[in-house]
């Protein structure tokens, strides 16, 4: 079985996650530009005497793998993204049934 890792993070935390990652051998990933906020709700700006609400930028960094390498995955982006400040992001982990690497037709753990 394999598992996709979601981890959103800050952007200033990307080139560390990533080095991290890849001194394990798990280079493979997809970094996506989102916005949002937690329970902070982002930033607060005033705008002609009103406050607004905004979002943060934020990073998400996805990675399939098997089920045995999600506990060292997760530990590797937790130790490299943190900075113990409120913003620092979320990691969800969710079942994926099948892969399929379109070049190849490789399938399952073999093609991530």
């Amino acid at each position: 079985m394999m598992k996709k890792i979601e981890a959103i993070i800050r952007p200033s935390a990307l080139r560390a996650v990533l080095d991290g990652l890849k001194a394990v051998g798990y280079p493979g990933v997809t970094v996506a530009e989102v916005q949002g906020h937690g329970k902070q709700k982002g930033i607060t700006e005033s705008y002609r005497g009103q406050s607004v609400e905004g979002l943060l930028p934020k990073l998400v960094v996805t990675a399939v793998v098997g089920d045995k390498q999600v506990k060292k995955v997760v530990n590797i982006i937790v130790k490299t993204a943190r900075t113990g400040e409120i913003g620092d992001g979320k990691i969800f982990v969710s079942p994926v049934s099948d892969a399929i690497r379109i070049r190849t037709g490789e399938k399952g753990e073999k093609a991530v």
